[in-house]
């Protein structure tokens, strides 16, 4: 067969999102005005769920594609269900927000009923499918900013709120400045090198006799870039506002499958492209990284009072706790964080899922914690759900989100780094205390103003899910999620 024919089917996800987002562009464009959305809606969906579906039959070894290029394997197959899983909800879960037709509701209603949001999900998709698959520095780049350029629509995509157009410019000037340091970084790799190809890079970098100055520079800027992409501290900044300012259904969709891709991405950069000797370096920074996100994250949300704001700390803490799997550089802290990853994405998507279901008496979105105030009595079933979903964010056992932090935590320590899962242990203590506030307002205060929820059976029906997958039932989802996690981890450790 054609070389070129073998690599298309290799990258047969990619191949499928990139086909259907150009066919949901043209099936939004020629479609009547008053179907185009709910049809390019249902289309998306299903272009989403035949790439997760072509994922069944990858092969179980590594197929590498276009020269080496793209990589096809365990790790990027788990990395890509979980993306693809994230984006087919969120094309759901938006789709009452996106057919509204009241253009007061300060969420950008009215607006935003155009075809346009779910062909930007299918790209933002396609380029964060390509970034865990990514072999190449060229690729990884081209991958990270196929899946930036539409985010930063989709930031601003509510025109009419300022709020959104504020985020999405802040977003968009932020993210260029982090585009142009990982790019200065993969200059400074390919300097001193010879080549952007990262197991070509490992083999040159393993038979260096002495650590190359240059080459560690190199390693902080692409680290200083994806750092950014999953908003660890000290490249947290956008991450409040753009959650605040943009659409909630943006938020619960940036929430999500970006921060998985760049976390895949930076796993298989650091452990396949500088291990050995290099891990050495990158090491200490990651522990940094770390540490201070799990610091601020748990602090900073201690005195938010915005819903969406706190979720954006929570989310920082969180990649903090999954970072903790990646610095030994071991299969089992990899395979801790990809268990992380797959259980921080119902939890995310589930709270703001709560969120987005709920409206004030005068179709206002919710956003202040404030009229959270005895949710119990007036929505309880909403209410239980967000209580599921902030005790598994905080780690509290039997609740599923437990699991992943005591297993990222374990990987920690095996390898010799007990004070870093203390401090991480301490910081989750901490955390715990605006996830608790949370509850303490939906159960113990009283009702303020009459909350009203959308008659959404679609997102009903995952707010259920997800809760009930974070509930103590979750349990029984564990082996099989970590008999993927470590099948996956194993594929980066050859031999």
């Amino acid at each position: 067969m054609n070389p070129i024919f073998t690599s298309i089917a290799i990258a047969g996800p990619e191949t499928i999102l990139t086909l259907g987002s150009l066919a949901a562009l043209m099936l939004g464009t020629f479609a009547k005005k008053s179907n185009a959305l709910a049809a390019t809606s249902l289309f998306a969906v299903a272009i989403l769920a035949l790439a997760g579906f072509s994922l069944l039959d990858a092969p179980a070894g590594p197929n590498q594609a276009f020269d080496g290029l793209y990589i096809a394997d365990a790790f990027s197959a788990f990395l890509k269900i979980i993306i693809l899983a994230a984006a087919f909800a969120s094309v759901l879960l938006a789709l009452p927000w996106l057919m509204s037709s009241d253009s007061s509701n300060g969420d950008g209603g009215g607006t935003v009923g155009r075809f346009e949001y779910p062909v930007l999900i299918l790209l933002a998709t396609l380029g964060l499918t390509i970034m865990v698959s990514a072999n190449d520095l060229l690729t990884l780049y081209i991958g990270l900013e196929l899946a930036s350029l539409p985010s930063y629509v989709l930031a601003s995509f509510a025109r009419n709120d300022s709020r959104s157009a504020e985020a999405g410019l802040k977003y968009f000037m932020l993210g260029a400045l982090a585009s142009g340091i990982l790019l200065y970084g993969v200059t400074l790799i390919y300097g001193f090198t010879g080549s952007t190809q990262f197991d070509i890079i490992a083999g040159i970098v393993g038979g260096q006799t002495e650590r190359s100055l240059g080459l560690m520079f190199g390693i902080v800027f692409i680290m200083a870039g994806l750092a950014f992409k999953v908003s660890a501290v000290p490249f947290h900044m956008w991450t409040p506002d753009v959650y605040e300012g943009a659409p909630t259904p943006v938020a619960a969709f940036f929430s999500a499958a970006p921060k998985v891709a760049a976390l895949g991405l930076m796993v298989r950069v650091l452990i396949v492209a500088f291990p050995g000797e290099a891990a050495a370096d990158w090491q200490q920074i990651l522990i940094f990284i770390a540490i201070a996100s799990m610091i601020l994250g748990a602090v900073a949300a201690v005195a938010q009072t915005n819903i969406k704001r706190l979720l954006a700390y929570s989310s920082i803490a969180n990649i903090g706790f999954a970072l903790v799997g990646l610095t030994p550089g071991t299969p089992d802290g990899v395979a801790a964080l990809l268990f992380y990853s797959a259980v921080y994405v119902a939890m995310t998507l589930g709270s703001f899922l709560v969120v987005l279901q709920l409206r004030r008496p005068d179709g206002t979105p919710v956003e202040a914690m404030a009229d959270l105030a005895g949710l119990s009595k007036t929505q309880p079933k909403l209410a239980l759900a967000m209580a599921v979903f902030m005790f598994s964010l905080a780690g509290i056992p039997p609740l599923l989100g437990f699991w992943p932090k005591f297993a990222v935590f374990q990987a920690a320590i095996a390898a010799g780094l007990l004070p870093l899962a203390i401090i991480g242990f301490v910081a989750s203590v901490v955390a715990a205390f605006y996830y608790l506030r949370i509850i303490k307002i939906m159960y113990a205060d009283e009702p303020g103003v009459a909350l009203a929820s959308t008659s959404s059976a679609v997102n009903g029906a995952m707010i259920a899910g997800a809760a009930l997958f974070c509930s103590p039932i979750g349990m029984l989802a564990i082996t099989p999620i970590v008999a993927a996690a470590t099948t996956a981890a194993a594929a980066l450790f050859p031999g």
